[in-house]
């Protein structure tokens, strides 16, 4: 397995077991729990509902450009450590295909625009 180290341009190599195995033991550590079904289709079905019931927020003529309309669980890639005892992983969890990705990012548009976040680096 060949990935990219956490901080600096360094990439690491490593058998992919000994990847899954960090991923797997990230997991069990952070107690996240499987789950038995998929929630997805029922995510997808509520994010719809929401989505055509809004009166004020989304114009009806907008409404499909913020359904994704294949949606799928987000997946999780790792990030090596390479600066710390045992290099664990920096988790990276690509949310584009998850149900409710473009609502949020419709929200989070709208928040900044109401309540802008001034960010002042000294």
């Amino acid at each position: 397995m060949i990935t990219r180290a956490d901080k600096g341009s360094s990439i690491v190599i490593l058998p992919i077991q000994q990847y899954s195995s960090k991923i797997h033991n990230f997991l069990q550590t952070n107690n996240f729990q499987s789950a038995t079904t998929d929630p997805t289709k029922t995510f997808q079905t509520q994010i719809r509902k929401t989505i055509n019931d809004s009166k004020v927020l989304i114009l009806q003529e907008n409404r499909r450009k913020y359904i994704n309309l294949n949606p799928s669980v987000p997946s999780i890639k790792s990030l090596i450590k390479i600066n710390k005892p045992d290099q664990p992983i920096r988790p990276i969890v690509n949310w584009h295909s998850a149900p409710a990705y473009k609502l949020a990012k419709l929200f989070t548009q709208e928040i900044n625009q109401l309540v802008p976040l001034h960010v002042h680096l000294t």
